[in-house]
């Protein structure tokens, strides 16, 4: 346990933030998502709900220029409760939405994926590192 880290932020899961650069991109997928499929380094975090992973990076990972998150759309465009919890969590409202194959595309070259133990459909997002001032 670390002062002043929030609970969520595992030591793994800082190691590869740490890691990442200017406009790398983790992936917060929830747990239907096919991580291991896409993803060369992939991280479960089962007991966490995406929105309170999302909060969590978001108190040591500054947001890239836009777009700096994407969400999966949804097949009818709605937005979902979690996609609003995703949101707020972020921090901004420039966010794009990606139909489901186009958010795949996005995802596989991504510095890491973390999947949570998100039950909720289309709690997925992709958060691109700013630079760290």
């Amino acid at each position: 346990m670390l002062s002043g880290i929030h609970p969520l932020l595992t030591g793994p899961l800082l190691a590869h933030l740490d890691a990442m650069g200017h406009s790398d991109a983790v992936v917060l997928a929830d747990a239907h998502f096919p991580a291991h499929r896409l993803g060369s380094r992939v991280l479960d975090l089962p007991g966490v709900a995406t929105p309170d992973l999302m909060a969590a990076i978001r108190t040591v990972v500054p947001l890239d220029d836009a777009p700096a998150v994407d969400l999966m759309a949804t097949p009818d465009g709605d937005r979902l409760p979690v996609q609003e919890d995703l949101i707020t969590a972020a921090g901004t409202t420039d966010v794009r939405f990606l139909d489901r194959y186009a958010f795949y595309e996005a995802a596989a070259p991504a510095y890491l994926i973390v999947r949570t133990g998100e039950t909720r459909v289309y709690g997925n997002a992709i958060l691109r590192k700013g630079v760290v001032t």
